[in-house]
Parts: C-alpha cells; sequence; structure tokens
C-alpha cells in the first residue's frame, strides 16, 4: 500500500500493508479526515493515540481498530516503534457486496467501542494471517476478482463479530445518566450537521435542556455545546483538509446560512479562519 493515509477513500477495492510508519502518522496529527473507507487496523507493536468520532482512545499491542465508513479519525501521536497492519476496502466495494451485512447485528457495538483486544495466545495467529494477506495481496493483487474480496471481507467480519460477542452478551449496569450520555452523544453523531442547539437534542431525549446540560456536565466535565461545536468543527476541519470542496459548500454542508457565520464559528473555536486553516 502506499505510505500515506487514505484522506477519504482507498481507489482500489482493497489493501494491506505494515508500511504505515509513525512518522507518516505524525504528519496527521493536526488533520482530522472523514474516511469513506472500512479500515482494520491490528497493533503489533508500540503505542498512538487517537479520537475516533471525538473520543479518544489509547492503542496499544493486541488492539483491533474496526474504523467504519463514515467515521472521522485523527491521530494524536505514535510512538517511533509502532508497527501496525492496516487492511482496507473502499467505500465503492463496500457498496457494491454490501459489505457491512454480517456485522449489522453489533454495529452499534462497534460504534460505541471500536477498540477491542486478542489475548496474547491468540496475537502470533493473528500477525501470520496478516502476513499470509500481505502475500496474497503483493503476489496475486491483480488476479484476484471481487469474489474472493467479498469472501476475505465476510471472514474479517465475522473474526470481528467474535471479538464483540462476549461484549453483547454483557449485562449493561449503566447508570440513568451514564444512559443519557450515551443516547446524547449517539444523537449529536446523526444530527450535529443540522442541528447545533442544545434545545433539539433534549426534546429528543424528553428531558428539559436544563437536566439535559447538568448530566453532560457531570459526566464528561463538557457542556452540550461544547460536545456539538466539537463535532461540527472536527467535520469542518476534516473537510477543510481532505476535500478539495469550497468553503461556501463546506459551510453549506454544515447546514450555516452564510459562509461570513461559518468563518466566524470557525474562527471562535480554531483561532484561524477556515482558509488560514486549509492552506496551513
Amino acid at each position: 500500500m502506499n505510505n500515506e493515509l487514505p484522506k477519504i477513500d482507498i481507489p482500489v477495492d482493497w489493501v494491506i500493508g505494515t508500511d504505515i510508519s509513525p512518522d507518516i502518522l505524525n504528519l496527521y496529527t493536526n488533520f482530522p479526515c472523514r474516511l469513506k473507507a472500512k479500515i482494520f487496523v491490528y497493533c503489533a507493536e508500540g503505542e498512538a493515540e487517537g479520537s475516533i468520532n471525538l473520543t479518544r482512545y489509547h492503542i496499544k499491542p493486541y488492539n483491533i481498530v474496526t474504523i467504519l465508513p463514515g467515521t472521522i479519525l485523527q491521530i494524536h501521536k505514535a510512538s517511533k516503534n509502532l508497527r501496525i497492519y492496516v487492511l482496507g476496502f473502499s467505500s465503492q466495494f463496500m457498496e457494491e457486496t454490501n459489505g457491512l451485512k454480517p456485522i449489522s447485528s453489533i454495529l452499534h457495538l462497534i460504534q460505541e467501542n471500536p477498540v477491542t483486544t486478542i489475548s496474547e495466545k491468540v496475537a502470533p495467529m493473528m500477525e501470520n494471517y496478516f502476513s499470509l494477506l500481505i502475500q496474497l495481496y503483493d503476489q496475486y493483487q491483480e488476479n484476484i476478482g471481487k469474489p474472493m474480496i467479498s469472501h476475505l471481507l465476510s471472514g474479517v467480519l465475522l473474526g470481528i463479530k467474535s471479538l464483540y460477542k462476549d461484549k453483547a452478551s454483557q449485562p449493561k449496569n449503566l447508570s440513568k445518566s451514564e444512559l443519557i450520555h450515551k443516547d446524547f452523544m449517539q444523537l449529536v453523531m446523526q444530527n450535529y450537521m443540522q442541528e447545533r442547539n442544545v434545545s433539539f437534542y433534549a426534546e429528543k431525549l424528553g428531558i428539559t435542556q436544563a437536566h439535559l446540560c447538568m448530566i453532560i456536565k457531570q459526566v464528561t466535565g463538557k457542556t452540550c455545546t461544547e460536545i456539538i461545536s466539537s463535532m461540527v468543527i472536527m467535520d469542518a476541519k476534516a473537510q477543510l483538509k481532505s476535500t478539495e470542496l469550497s468553503i461556501h459548500d463546506i459551510a453549506y454542508s454544515l447546514n450555516f446560512t452564510n459562509m461570513s457565520f461559518f468563518g466566524k464559528y470557525f474562527k471562535r473555536h480554531v483561532g484561524v479562519g477556515p482558509l488560514e486553516y486549509r492552506n496551513s
């Protein structure tokens, strides 16, 4: 695979490799990107920190990261000894093959916790499996048709599904406040492009705005507005760095009434205007 992260999508049906170095990852520390591709990452050595849809994760050996299409990803830092396997499938291939169907029943679990862990005992088998796929890719890439790639994806997804099986069967012992926080975050992910008013989310949750603000502040230490704004700004940054869309079109996609309002909103939260950020 090319020695760079896919900014939006993968130009071929699938890629696999280990040649994304810590230095390359560290180039992306200030630039979140929204991925259309589906990506699996296995950490074999070293550590990294990154945010997936605003939630920060510490990645360490034996971790598998499942990044769903539409995810906003940002790298924060990567250790010099980081060694990861990356397997990705393009958005077009996923659409053509209905690629998420094998894990449709656990998509919510992956969205809530995209990082899972395998045992130390299983780790050598995982590395052998990825090494085999890399050999297959290097030697036979041009001769591998979509049916075989589809079977390969299905096998990986079934493996991921088995890792989440125990999580699905575990009882949820969340407090009422934690449940409200969870539902609020899901609503923000679904609606932040159209709705920035806290009252909208409170109404959807069937509670008062004051009660929602109090709970979110208690659980996260942040205000509802800060969480919504963080998602809006993260998406705006991703579009500015990962696409060639005009600033006007980006503002429109995030439901700003005009480019001037978007520019002021962006500068208030980032410290520089959209154009300056894009050119930085």
